[in-house]
């Protein structure tokens, strides 16, 4: 592999195996192409010619580039969430560089688990993306997270409780919840107008919080018809929505970039949404019990 050109056909045989690690890490097609290029450049620098398995190397590579993003992540946000101020909804073009290209990835992997994993600690997180999602040992995984086997092992258990709900027979109510809130979505991407009147009940109330009403909009609507108005304006975001499990019933996690930025809670009766609530408050979100659902 002393020849450069052959160096450079070999990465980039396994580029999309690189990114498709650190996406799922980071949640973040800017960051995971960072992190690829990052072990471009230290595979570079290290002696290659004694390298025996690339591949192997190159994602333990990643993933421990990985982990230090998500370190150096979480303690930005553990800063931002001692001094928060209400933000307003971003742009799609200040979301993301390529919106459409996230979304299309954040829908491969399942962008409730995106914001499901953003809840783990970066350990955790490698361990259950590396072992659960790319199926490496624990005898592999435990020197890129610096633990012991044992140790590693328990880390992905502790992601795996998180991100699975625990229910191997969901509740009546939780499959009539799921029904209208996947109705409610599947006609908010299409800027379906009547679609959304069909899931709403007449008088249904929404309440939005300061951080999630920070960029316009109201803080309290009344009524089916307004709401789908106003929801339909907003459609062209549903891309970076999903359902999932939220503190035990069903609702919908709007996250670009796979980092959770708005929740919707819901209150269905009678096959009708008649109350929601809209959480954009960095402080609540972060309390939320948040789960994927099958």
């Amino acid at each position: 592999m002393s020849n450069p050109e052959q160096l450079s056909e070999l990465f980039e045989a396994q580029r999309g195996h690189l990114k498709g690690v650190a996406y799922r890490m980071l949640g973040s097609l800017t960051e995971a192409d960072d992190a690829v290029q990052e072990a471009w450049l230290r595979l570079n620098r290290s002696s290659a010619d004694e390298i025996q398995n690339l591949g192997g190397w190159l994602t333990t590579v990643v993933a421990r580039v990985c982990l230090d993003m998500l370190r150096s992540r979480k303690a930005r946000r553990e800063e931002d969430l001692a001094s928060h101020e209400a933000e307003p909804l971003p742009s799609i073009k200040s979301e993301t560089p390529n919106p459409e290209q996230e979304a299309l990835m954040a829908d491969s992997v399942g962008l409730a688990l995106l914001v499901v994993l953003d809840t783990l600690s970066p350990a955790e997180r490698v361990a259950f993306v590396l072992h659960d999602v790319f199926d490496l040992s624990f005898e592999e995984i435990a020197p890129i997270v610096g633990r012991t086997e044992t140790a590693t092992r328990q880390l992905a258990s502790r992601a795996r409780r998180r991100v699975r709900t625990g229910e191997t027979e969901p509740s009546p109510m939780l499959e009539t919840q799921r029904v209208v809130v996947d109705a409610f979505l599947t006609a908010l991407r299409a800027g379906d107008f009547e679609g959304l009147l069909a899931v709403l009940d007449p008088e249904v109330v929404v309440r939005a919080d300061a951080a999630a009403v920070a960029g316009g909009g109201r803080a309290e609507i009344h009524g089916a018809r307004n709401w789908a108005r106003g929801a339909i304006a907003f459609s062209r975001l549903a891309r970076f929505v999903d359902v999932a499990l939220i503190d035990g019933s069903v609702g919908l996690v709007m996250a670009p970039e796979g980092r959770l930025s708005r929740v919707l809670t819901f209150t269905v009766t009678n096959g009708k949404i008649v109350e929601a609530q809209v959480i954009g408050d960095p402080v609540r979100l972060q309390q939320l019990q948040i789960s994927t659902l099958e």
